[in-house]
């Protein structure tokens, strides 16, 4: 009798916490939204998946972006045209940190590190970005240059004869 309780309560042990797992999803952003200016668009896909591994189909994620004031708007994921990708159009309103999150449309809410969006027009990010690589290929090109030339002979000059 002892050995079939141990045994119900080993059985009750295991089927218990895995009926209460449930199914679960991740969501996979195609990029983030910190390059987008304010009133500008971030199209993003969402790949929301089932366990980690399983493309979820026929959910509807949802994305809600909120500020600091507390204004706060929805946008709602709609088919790809793969499995388990959705795609979103979203658009901050104003410039300022923006947190954003994700329904799944499966199990759960997914929240994000906040951005700070900036104002229309601000190129000053994407200048930053861009001097550091271009000085980069710059002097990869230049020491490219001086590697490929260091083993050629120099050209011997010609000499003409002078005509007697």
């Amino acid at each position: 009798m002892k050995k079939l309780l141990l045994v119900l309560a080993v059985v009750a042990g295991v089927a218990v916490p895995a009926a209460g797992a449930g199914g679960w999803a991740t969501v996979g952003l195609s990029e983030l939204p910190g390059n987008t200016p304010a009133g500008g668009t971030w199209d993003v896909d969402l790949t929301v998946l089932q366990h980690g591994v399983t493309p979820l189909q026929g959910v509807t994620p949802v994305i809600t972006i909120t500020n600091g004031g507390g204004e706060s708007r929805q946008f709602t994921g709609t088919p790809a045209g793969k499995a388990g990708v959705y795609h979103a159009d979203v658009v901050f309103p104003s410039s300022g940190t923006w947190s954003y999150e994700i329904w799944d449309g499966f199990s759960r809410t997914h929240t994000f590190k906040p951005v700070e969006i900036t104002a229309p027009g601000d190129g000053s990010f994407a200048l930053v970005r861009v001097l550091p690589a271009f000085a980069f290929a710059l002097v990869l090109a230049t020491a490219t240059i001086l590697y490929l030339r260091r083993g050629r002979p120099r050209p011997e000059p010609v000499r003409l004869k002078e005509a007697a």
